[in-house]
């Protein structure tokens, strides 16, 4: 049975950050897209990375970027220590050749050529499948199409978002069986305030279906809990 990855999304603080590693997160992201109400500066995120990074170094650390030259995203990567770039606008595949295995696509339903941007780079998913908005860039709380996103999660390790929660995230889970799951909104107490209890529940339904079959890649181990801070 493939070891499913949880990904936190939307992080803003760092007492966030360390509840999400805490509670068994494997990837947790932090979002670069200033219309968002979980925008975080480069700054910001740097000072949550460095006091992360030693505490949990099995947590790989993502940018959520929309739309940005890729050697700007390199430089905001390397800026805020992070490992890899999620591209959640309406990027080519040149954008994520030119990141060399460090970036993924985020797409807003299906439909798109996603066989042209399946090359996963080290503990990355394929790409990320989110629920359709012709407007947002992710956050929705919408739930993707769990039937279509099946298939895709049979030929490429796919990280499932749009709309999970404590209460459904076990039955996408079982549904998709996918590489991964992302969360934002599902486990908030407000925009880019997470709850530290839901984020709990959330990785405790997940971790209670796991994902047998059907998902490729290589998941990284389970992170170590930090001490307290």
């Amino acid at each position: 049975m493939a070891r499913l990855n949880i990904k936190i999304c939307g992080l803003t603080t760092l007492a966030d950050a360390l509840a999400a590693v805490e509670a068994g997160a494997d990837l947790l992201g932090f979002n670069f897209y200033p219309p968002s109400p979980r925008y975080l500066t480069p700054a910001a995120c740097a000072a949550i990375t460095a006091d992360i990074r030693p505490r949990a170094p099995g947590v790989r650390l993502v940018g959520v970027f929309v739309n940005e030259p890729p050697e700007r995203v390199a430089a905001l990567l390397a800026e805020a220590g992070l490992d890899l770039a999620q591209l959640h606008g309406e990027e080519a595949p040149a954008a994520l050749a030119a990141l060399a295995g460090r970036a993924f696509k985020a797409f807003r339903g299906l439909g798109a050529d996603h066989a042209g941007y399946a090359a996963a780079g080290p503990g990355a998913p394929a790409f990320l499948l989110d629920a359709y908005s012709p407007t947002l860039y992710g956050g929705t709380g919408q739930t993707a199409d769990w039937t279509a996103a099946r298939p895709l999660a049979q030929q490429y390790p796919l990280l499932l978002a749009g709309g999970l929660t404590p209460a459904n995230v076990a039955e996408a889970i079982a549904q998709v069986r996918p590489w991964g799951v992302d969360v934002a909104s599902g486990v908030e107490a407000a925009p880019g305030r997470k709850d530290a209890a839901k984020v709990a529940a959330f990785i405790r339904a997940a971790r209670s279906v796991e994902a047998p079959g059907g998902s490729e890649g290589t998941a990284a181990p389970r992170p170590a809990r930090p001490p307290a801070p």
